[in-house]
């Protein structure tokens, strides 16, 4: 059966004390420091600190030349690493309201700046606040895999839930800038066999990025599953994905996104759930939102820049 957040607040409240105790110190913080957008932009500190992925030192990987239909993709897809989220835009303000209807088509959305959006896993009522560190891109994305893969945002109950279920829209924006520095995407070429092998996927499909970001989200999920993760195990979580995603990166012979092991996964789990008319959506819930702003992730995970 599934469960809305919001219908089980006694659940959620007695969930909350038992950690009170041990997080009271750190209520003053928050999931995602407000970073500015680009290069050295910062969703979730994790990455910098548990980044061991090394930069290939062999000429091979250095001396390589992009053909003209990869450099060009390439250069596209860098473009959009620089476009920040702009709530005075309209197009964004569209590509805003479009995940909202991919999430709920059947709930109407108050305004952009609403507490509904909490049910969507975003830190406030004003989802612009969460895109500063990675951008448009990150709205891009989830957008992409709330309409490619709509089973994965409207029914996750492939299998047993974990006890404490993760907030989709922040563990989004922490996958697109996972991707965005584990494929050294903003180097003029990438100098890591991952980021190699993924211009070869970008020359065979120009969505490359926003599939991948699918397959990724898609492990992240598996992975969660795997461990009846919590909030505690959060950072673990994607530093498994994180492993996890390298190794089939770095393997011989993948020339597109679905040579990917994952790609199969993502494929048949999608395949095996209809989704219907009706069905009962999975709320993550104001309190959890809540819960969130209470819990010190940068004290862990937050290594801001000496700059």
């Amino acid at each position: 059966m599934i469960m809305r957040v919001d219908e089980n607040e006694s659940y959620w409240g007695r969930k909350k004390r038992e950690q009170e105790s041990a997080w009271s110190h750190n209520s003053a913080h928050k999931l995602m420091p407000n970073a500015m957008v680009g290069p050295r932009a910062w969703i979730g500190g994790f990455f910098s600190r548990t980044n061991n992925r090394k930069f290939a030192s062999d000429d091979k990987y250095f001396n390589y030349t992009l053909t003209h239909v990869q450099e060009e993709r390439l250069h596209k897809l860098q473009e959009r690493l620089g476009v920040p989220f702009d709530e005075t835009r309209i197009d964004h303000q569209e590509a805003l309201q479009a995940l909202w209807d991919a999430a709920f088509p059947n709930v109407k959305l108050q305004g952009l700046v609403s507490e509904q959006w909490k049910d969507m896993g975003w830190q406030g009522s004003n989802p612009s606040t969460d895109f500063r560190g990675c951008g448009y891109i990150s709205l891009e994305n989830l957008l992409f895999f709330a309409k490619t893969y709509p089973v994965w945002l409207l029914l996750k109950e492939g299998g047993e839930r974990a006890n404490w279920e993760y907030p989709f829209a922040a563990a989004g924006i922490n996958v697109s800038f996972m991707l965005i520095q584990m494929l050294d995407l903003h180097s003029e070429k990438p100098r890591c066999i991952p980021g190699l092998n993924f211009v070869k996927f970008l020359e065979e499909n120009e969505d490359a990025f926003d599939i991948l970001y699918c397959v990724t989200f898609a492990m992240m999920d598996a992975q969660w599953l795997a461990m009846h993760a919590s909030y505690m195990e959060f950072n673990e979580v994607l530093q498994r994905t994180k492993i996890q995603l390298e190794r089939e990166m770095s393997l011989e012979d993948i020339n597109r996104v679905q040579d990917l092991p994952s790609y199969n996964m993502l494929q048949k789990e999608s395949d095996n759930c209809d989704v219907q008319e009706n069905i009962e959506v999975v709320g993550f819930g104001s309190q959890l939102a809540d819960f969130l702003s209470n819990y010190d992730f940068e004290k862990d995970l937050y290594e801001p820049d000496d700059d």
